[in-house]
C-alpha cells in the first residue's frame, strides 16, 4: 500500500496536526516532510497540488489542506 504524505514547516499548528494524523492512520502508513529540515521536496508537494501547509495528500492523490499554515510561496521564501 502506497502511504500518505503529510506536509508541513514545523510551526506549532503543523506539528499539532502532525501528532494527530499520526495517531488517526498509524506512523507505518505516512511519509512525514518537514520542509524546515528538508526542503528539497517542495516541488515534489506543489506538483501533487499542495498550495499552503500544513496539508496530507493521500494515496489516491487527493490533497487535504487541514489548515493555512503557510503558503508553498512563502516556504520557498
Amino acid at each position: 500500500m502506497k502511504k500518505s504524505i503529510f506536509y508541513h514547516a514545523g510551526c506549532p499548528v503543523c506539528v499539532s496536526a502532525e501528532h494527530d494524523i499520526i495517531n488517526l492512520i498509524g506512523a507505518e502508513n505516512i511519509d512525514i516532510v518537514h520542509f524546515g529540515e528538508d526542503n528539497s521536496r517542495v516541488s515534489e508537494a506543489e506538483n501533487a497540488g499542495v498550495k499552503s501547509v500544513p496539508a496530507l495528500v493521500t494515496p489516491n492523490g487527493n490533497v487535504l489542506h487541514i489548515n493555512f499554515g503557510a503558503s508553498m510561496e512563502a516556504i520557498k521564501g
